[in-house]
C-alpha cells in the first residue's frame, strides 16, 4: 500500500485545509473518481467531494477508508473501484471479498448510511478480461443484497452499443479512463437513482 501513500497524505492535507461541507456525499474510489474533473458542476445542487486516488484497487480502497472517508462523515457514498483489482489478476472473488469488507466498514464507522456501486465499466483496454468484469458485478450485486441502503448502479450496459461492444467516445484516448461523454452517462444514470443515493 505504500504505492498510494503519497496521494492519500495530499488528500489528508486537503481535507484538513478544507474541511468537507456538512452532509457531503462522497465520490471515494480509483482514478476513474479522481478524474471526474466536472462532478462538483455536474451535481450543482449537491454538496460533493472527491476522494479518488490514482490507480487505486478494492482492496486499497478498503484499507485507507478510515484515514479518507470516515473523517468526513458523509451523508452517503458513491463508490468506483475494481478494475485495478482484476488488472492486477485478482480473480473476481478477491474483488467481492473487498467489497464485502468495505460494506462492513461503512455501516461500522457511519452507520447505514447510502452506499452505490457503480459498476466495474466495460473498458475498451480491458476488453480481454470482460468475463471476469461480468462475474465480479454479478457477485458484487450479492454483496450489496447484504446491506440495507447499498445499491448497484448499473453504468456497464450504458457503455455498451447495440453491437455489445464498448461506445469508444465514452473513453479517453488511454481507452480506460473515461471522456467527458462517458462521464455524463455516469452522470444521467447516477441522477437516474438521486432519490435513493443522495
Amino acid at each position: 500500500m505504500d504505492w498510494y501513500e503519497a496521494e492519500v497524505r495530499a488528500l489528508e492535507k486537503s481535507l484538513i485545509t478544507v474541511p468537507p461541507q456538512p452532509d457531503v456525499v462522497v465520490f471515494y474510489g480509483s482514478s476513474s473518481i479522481r478524474l471526474w474533473d466536472t462532478l462538483a458542476s455536474d451535481f450543482k445542487t449537491i454538496p460533493t467531494l472527491n476522494l479518488g486516488f490514482g490507480g487505486s484497487t478494492l482492496a486499497a480502497c478498503v484499507h485507507f477508508f478510515e484515514r479518507l472517508v470516515v473523517p468526513c462523515k458523509p451523508r452517503s457514498l458513491v463508490f468506483y473501484a475494481g478494475d485495478n483489482d482484476l488488472g492486477d489478476g485478482q480473480p473476481p472473488e478477491a474483488v467481492a471479498n473487498s467489497l464485502r469488507a468495505l460494506l462492513q466498514k461503512t455501516t461500522q464507522y457511519l452507520g447505514e448510511i447510502p452506499f452505490a456501486f457503480l459498476a466495474i465499466k466495460p473498458s475498451l483496454a480491458r476488453w480481454s478480461l470482460i468475463e471476469r468484469i461480468r462475474q465480479t458485478n454479478e457477485l458484487s450485486q450479492g454483496e450489496l443484497a447484504q446491506r440495507k441502503f447499498s445499491y448497484y448502479i448499473d453504468t456497464f450496459q450504458p457503455m455498451l452499443g447495440d453491437d455489445g461492444q464498448p461506445q469508444p467516445e465514452l473513453f479517453a484516448a488511454d481507452g480506460l479512463h473515461l471522456s467527458p461523454t462517458g462521464y455524463q452517462v455516469w452522470t444521467q444514470v447516477l441522477y437516474e437513482h438521486q432519490q435513493q443515493i443522495f
